[in-house]
């Protein structure tokens, strides 16, 4: 899911959440990890926590998965701002 304006980000109870494996998820964070370096963030302990109800948990204060998708596409449309500013 890419977030474009006017579109609400993806709720912890959507449906496609299920879909995502807990290797989706992990590489997933590892990709926000990669990405969220250039914005200074950091995630020392980021990690999959464990599934509830179907859903992949994320280890930063035991998220959902949606989260992790959303705070994603966030940062892709962060660094395509930031590329056509150059």
């Amino acid at each position: 899911m890419i977030y474009r304006p006017g579109r609400h980000p993806m709720l912890p109870t959507d449906p496609r959440i299920r879909y995502y494996t807990e290797d989706h998820v992990h590489s997933l964070l590892e990709e926000v990890v990669e990405r969220g370096r250039e914005f200074g963030l950091i995630f020392p302990s980021i990690g999959t926590d464990r599934t509830m109800d179907g859903r992949v948990l994320v280890r930063f204060n035991t998220a959902p998965a949606s989260t992790l998708l959303n705070l994603l596409t966030l940062l892709l449309d962060a660094e395509r701002r930031t590329a056509c500013d150059t």
